[in-house]
């Protein structure tokens, strides 16, 4: 497993053989069961994680309607972690759960730590995934703003159609903010 992260890694910044195997003495293999959480909301995230197989979802539950709302989904060589839980050690605003059994590469914040400093080029590895990351919300927000929900629909299905294959439709529906009904006529109406 820990293969596919350094081929993730190596498209960005290239380890000699010997950062390789220092790299890898900081990750552990997880797996976790379909269902089964990573971290629940108020938990503490105590790993970085990186999906080597499998999906997961982020979600809260919204106070006033009680409904689980969808942040963002994890699917192979992406990451799963809340960041300011991870970084601060303080409680989780959301929780993430296996919607497939999923493999996780992960690392704690005090090894995360270790390994940049013994292995510099990969804070520029983890500056760029972040710098994608947020531009990513970034995007994410302006279209939950000002596209229509058919715009969100599309843009959706463009940008991850491997997930629209694997997700359940009541879960996209969420992740764009309508309700699973009209989702199905968005989705009757662009096939």
């Amino acid at each position: 497993m820990i293969e596919r992260l350094l081929e993730n890694i190596s498209r960005i910044v290239s380890l000699t053989l010997p950062e390789q195997e220092r790299l890898r003495t900081f990750w552990t293999t997880k797996t976790l069961p379909k269902d089964n959480y990573l971290f629940r909301m108020g938990e503490i995230c105590t790993h970085d994680s990186y999906v080597a197989s499998g999906l997961l979802k982020a979600f809260y539950i919204n106070q006033e309607s009680g409904r689980e709302e969808i942040l963002f989904f994890a699917a192979e060589d992406w990451w799963a972690t809340d960041l300011a839980s991870f970084a601060n050690q303080q409680p989780s605003l959301y929780a993430i759960q296996a919607l497939e059994t999923t493999t996780l590469l992960q690392i704690n914040s005090r090894q995360f730590e270790e390994m940049l400093g013994e292995i510099p080029k990969l804070e520029r590895y983890f500056r760029i995934i972040l710098q994608q990351y947020t531009a990513s919300l970034q995007h994410r927000i302006v279209r939950n703003l000002s596209y229509s929900a058919e715009e969100r629909y599309i843009d959706f299905y463009q940008r991850y159609p491997v997930l629209t294959k694997r997700v359940p439709q009541y879960l996209i529906a969420s992740y764009l903010g309508v309700t699973p009904e009209f989702f199905s006529k968005l989705r009757s109406q662009n096939r």
